[in-house]
């Protein structure tokens, strides 16, 4: 039975280092920040350091936007790095198109100890041979020139051929023990010698990311399921490395199950909403309730316990103990969670964050003293009744506005005495000198729920479509209380006209 490579490390504690190496293309990807929260998370349950490092060598689809982009959102959730991009490090630069010069030094190393050869074959020759040899065309390449003669490499040169260089793949399994799946082993055989450097001379992701990661000290590679099948290509590169003298370790590598969609088996896609972490943010999810969300994407801190803190999360995370199985992200939980820790919240955090939600909804532009105080006082009232901070502004601008549209739905709910019910309101509350809600309430109660004989659920629907404009808002008499007598008084006046014409 074939055993992982003896060189293995065993690290623990503060020497444990971690890496998030995404590539600068699109907007930032949940499960691209659920790779970078747990290896976060594992770094600082561990004591060790995290590097976070641009993988930019495709110039057609990076972008220095798409970079800043991560960047934004890595600060936005508050997942910091200890080395890399923008903080530097012993080991810069920390972009791959910056590192070329470095990684021909390591080319030249694995060409003198052999682990690298020049491959001369075209993909119409690989495919003619195998035809030839009766071997299957999904095979791909037949390790043809791992012995060519000098004489027969200047033969291909005279033709004007560069070569590719390819890793000589060990004849043997490759096994490894992942952190989540356990031992995993790649027969011998199953893949060939595989392309490292194009004929141009520019060396492909399946060199670079090994070649950082062991000049980099990476003890622990922590990445997406999809990238295990390359797993093999990566410890064969490893073992030239060590032989070489480029590193003296193969690192431990765990495998994160997939993020599937909401419906169907399939991975969640760039182009599925859910996937798109700023429209999260754009939505009203907060830092912390989106976090907890993504790290419950295969993780658990405890049987019938899904809220937690981010200082718990570390305390307690594990990639051991991840889930190997798909996650499916679902959407009404994700705000549920949220909405959990929006009430976590103080007052005064959830005021101030409910600010450039209000603003962005037209409330206001640069908010006056006065707005801003209504805004204040009114967030207590909301922050038990929402779940995205995206919910605020319709729940709380008919304070921002002499002109409250009604909605059709709280129009069509009316009882068809809602007339009668505001002119009994107005007449109850013309004589009210203190407008405190329990004063509001019991003069209310009196008018309507008593005289009327109406049951409170209808009583005090038509003054609350009148006040907010809404079936559902915040609570009525302390709503009406921020507008005042005289403003509640001429809302309740407004929509007893409006029903009657």
């Amino acid at each position: 039975m074939a055993t992982p490579h003896p060189l293995t490390t065993t690290v623990s504690g503060a020497d444990v280092r971690v890496r998030f190496c995404p590539s600068p293309t699109g907007l930032p990807h949940v499960g691209m920040v659920r790779t970078a929260l747990y290896n976060w998370a594992y770094a600082r349950h561990h004591g060790g350091k995290m590097v976070f490092r641009i993988e930019d060598t495709d110039a057609a689809r990076d972008s220095e936007e798409s970079f800043r982009q991560l960047v934004d959102a890595l600060t936005w959730l508050k997942i910091d790095w200890d080395e890399g991009v923008e903080v530097g490090g012993p080991h810069a630069p920390y972009r791959q198109s910056e590192r070329h010069d470095i990684y021909r030094e390591v080319i030249d190393k694995l060409l003198a100890t052999g682990a690298l050869y020049e491959s001369y074959s075209t993909a119409e020759e690989i495919d003619a041979r195998n035809e030839a040899n009766g071997r299957a065309k999904q095979l791909g390449y037949d390790n043809f020139d791992r012995n060519l003669t000098d004489e027969q490499k200047a033969a291909f040169r005279a033709e004007g051929r560069q070569p590719a260089l390819r890793l000589r793949v060990p004849d043997e399994d490759v096994t490894y023990v992942d952190l989540i799946r356990g031992e995993v082993t790649f027969p011998a055989g199953s893949f060939p010698d595989f392309v490292v450097v194009r004929p141009n001379g520019v060396p492909l992701y399946t060199f670079v990311n090994p070649v950082d990661d062991a000049l980099m000290g990476i003890t622990h590679v922590l990445r997406g399921e999809d990238l295990m099948p390359s797993t093999a290509r990566q410890l064969s590169l490893y073992a030239a490395l060590v032989d070489a003298g480029v590193t003296t370790f193969v690192p431990r590598f765990a495998h994160m199950p997939l993020v599937l969609g909401e419906t169907g088996n399939k991975k969640l896609s760039k182009r599925d909403p859910q996937a798109d972490l700023f429209l999260h943010r754009d939505r009203g999810f907060i830092p912390e309730g989106l976090l907890n969300y993504l790290a419950l994407l295969g993780w658990s801190i405890g049987p019938d316990r899904d809220i937690f803190s981010l200082d718990e999360f570390v305390a307690a995370f594990d990639i051991e103990n991840v889930n190997p199985n798909p996650a499916r992200f679902d959407q009404k939980k994700a705000e549920s969670i949220n909405g959990d820790h929006i009430r976590m919240l103080g007052e005064k955090d959830f005021a101030e964050r409910t600010i450039p939600y209000l603003a962005a909804a037209g409330l206001f532009n640069e908010p006056t003293h006065e707005q801003l105080v209504m805004a204040f006082r009114v967030a207590p009232l909301v922050q038990e009744r929402v779940q995205l901070l995206g919910d605020v502004p319709g729940m709380v601008g008919f304070l921002f506005t002499d002109d409250v549209s009604y909605d059709a739905d709280a129009l069509k709910g009316l009882p068809a005495n809602a007339a009668e019910v505001l002119d009994a309101c107005v007449l109850a509350l013309e004589s009210v000198d203190d407008f405190a809600p329990e004063k509001v309430q019991e003069v209310l109660a009196t008018a309507l729920v008593e005289k009327l004989e109406l049951k409170p659920r209808i009583a005090y629907g038509p003054p609350r479509v009148a006040i907010t404009g809404r079936r559902v808002s915040p609570p009525l008499f302390e709503s009406m209380e921020l507008l005042g007598k005289e403003e509640s008084l001429r809302r309740l006046r407004a929509l007893s006209a409006f029903l009657a014409h």
